[in-house]
């Protein structure tokens, strides 16, 4: 698990702000649910023969006896809760959600064991047109982001439980005549859920793989016609897309279409969102039949795109906008009051006031520093005890222009300022 430092948290806000106004321009409202939830939820939801289960929760007893897990991804949590509160039965709903989540994985550049995603969950929506939105939301957060050009859209029709079961067993068959180039993992996997074998990373069982039965065979014809529709609705929507048959997802609860968007900006850690379609899974946890969709995607991962592609508007990096110096000790109670009169006039700004004396060279370093775009320096004449009636608006830019002015007229030349930095930085 790791710490995100304040150099860092600049860029989490501003994927998060970005992330917050697309939802919320697509009507989703937000849910809250615990990061502690009955360890059988995930074993009901997510498949009792899965990595996560087996492999990767942080589950334990509590002081009940009651055994507990930390969540390892959020749907479940939130159906659970939408269910729990009556937020499904015979309702349209649409829900965002983000926040930790806590795997036992081998740590890597963008995968910890407390990882951050965003959650999009939309219920009582049986047809493609919800499919195709939920996937448009995703487009319109990747323009917004300026990363649309490094990612690719996957996406896959796996059919019904049903048709997953015959496929199962028609590669059970084919993979059985071939145990022994299997890798472990997939020998144990073929008699518990062989489809999970599709996503072992091997490169001699990937081989063998390609001459298996493929899901596509499987599939019935409601399940054809709603990916065809989905593939339609994109097709009009202007969004490119790749067909990839291998395209299972790790979590059993899916059905039908299903996607990843990926990238290969970033190495290994390829996959930036993944979801799809889950008709089935609000009735397997208790809950009346209730069809829905949705899809997480990976808050570190797409901080590392972001850095990667350099697409943090410099605006959105958390730097002082104002610093300002106080020379002297007798300044410092007036440089306190004039820093507050100024935040409540330039509330979208950010001042950074110098504490704890300095001289003024040891105070500019400070402001260049920080990242300013401007200085105010106040320093009371020698000798001077009342107040200051004069300060020096500093630029921290190659022009390093400098002007004194009257205290009662700073706001307004410091506005002007701030607009012909504005204009300049825009022109």
């Amino acid at each position: 698990m790791n710490d995100i430092l304040p150099g860092e948290t600049s860029t989490w806000h501003y994927l998060e702000r970005c992330f917050q106004q697309v939802v919320h321009r697509y009507g989703y409202r937000e849910i809250r649910f615990p990061v502690l939830e009955q360890t059988q939820l995930f074993k009901r939801s997510i498949g009792e023969v899965t990595d996560i289960v087996e492999k990767e929760m942080y589950s334990f007893d509590d002081r009940n006896g009651d055994n507990l897990t930390l969540r390892p991804e959020g749907t479940a949590g939130c159906v659970r809760a939408a269910d729990q509160h009556g937020l499904l039965y015979n309702q349209q709903q649409r829900l965002w959600y983000h926040g930790p989540m806590f795997r036992h994985e081998r740590p890597q550049k963008g995968r910890y064991r407390q990882f951050h995603q965003f959650g999009v969950e939309a219920f009582g929506m049986a047809g493609p047109e919800i499919d195709a939105e939920v996937i448009l939301l995703s487009v319109l957060l990747w323009q917004e982001l300026g990363i649309a050009d490094s990612l690719t859209l996957e996406i896959n029709n796996i059919g019904s439980a049903g048709d997953r079961s015959n496929f199962g067993d028609a590669l059970a068959g084919y993979l059985g005549e071939h145990v022994d180039a299997l890798d472990g993992d997939s020998r144990r996997r073929l008699k518990s859920n062989p489809l999970r074998i599709l996503d072992s990373k091997v490169p001699a069982t990937q081989q063998l793989l390609e001459k298996a039965p493929v899901l596509t065979e499987f599939i019935n014809e409601d399940s054809k016609a709603h990916y065809e529709t989905l593939k339609g609705l994109l097709f009009d929507a202007g969004v490119s897309f790749v067909e990839n048959p291998r395209l299972v997802r790790g979590l059993d609860y899916y059905n039908n279409a299903v996607f990843e968007w990926t990238t290969r900006a970033l190495g290994a850690q390829g996959t930036v969102c993944a979801g799809g379609r889950y008709d089935t899974l609000v009735q397997q946890l208790g809950g009346r039949p209730t069809p829905a969709v949705g899809f997480a995607m990976g808050e570190e991962r797409l901080v590392l795109l972001l850095e990667e592609l350099d697409a943090v508007p410099p605006e959105a990096r958390g730097q002082v906008d104002i610093f300002l110096a106080v020379i002297g000790e007798s300044g410092s109670g007036q440089a306190l009051q004039l820093a507050e009169s100024l935040r409540r006039r330039f509330p979208q700004l950010s001042l950074l006031v110098n504490c704890g004396g300095g001289k003024y060279n040891s105070q500019m370093k400070k402001a260049f520093n920080s990242g300013a775009r401007i200085a105010i320096v106040l320093e009371p004449d020698q000798g001077q005890s009342g107040p200051v009636n004069q300060v020096k608006i500093r630029t921290l830019d190659d022009s390093n222009q400098s002007v004194s002015v009257a205290v009662d007229n700073l706001a307004g030349t410091l506005e002007q300022q701030l607009i012909n930095y504005s204009t300049e930085s825009t022109g």
